[in-house]
């Protein structure tokens, strides 16, 4: 697997992330959380991952923007260990929870637990 995040995996559809929230299940790896749900796409492809930080804790949008690309480089670069042992397709949100700007190391570790997390309960 391609270590790359294109633009028919990023979650856009507001339909399918007002049904994510509303009927989606989540694990946690502060500062992060993962909402999750199984799907099915139009494409062949195995997710659709979305990136999100509150307003509320992060007044800037520069603030915001930084934790949003450190979030989105950690879940590229861990992304074939996630989808390995993935068998149905998903829809995934990915929170930061957090009340500080992390750096970069911190977010892939708890990147890694969150997802180990992840296919431990999906398999469960």
């Amino acid at each position: 697997m391609r270590l790359t995040y294109p633009k028919n995996e990023k979650l856009k559809s507001k339909t399918l992330i007002d049904e994510l929230f509303n009927s989606g299940k989540s694990v946690s790896s502060y500062p992060l959380r993962l909402v999750y749900l199984p799907t099915t796409f139009k494409e062949n492809i195995q997710a659709k991952t979305g990136v999100s930080v509150s307003k509320r804790n992060f007044k800037t949008a520069v603030a915001r923007n930084r934790i949003k690309r450190l979030m989105r480089e950690a879940y590229r670069l861990n992304k074939p260990d996630i989808f390995n042992n993935l068998s149905t397709p998903h829809a995934f949100m990915i929170l930061y929870i957090g009340k500080e700007i992390p750096n970069f190391n911190l977010v892939n570790t708890k990147m890694k637990q969150l997802f180990e997390k992840f296919s431990n309960k999906s398999q469960a």
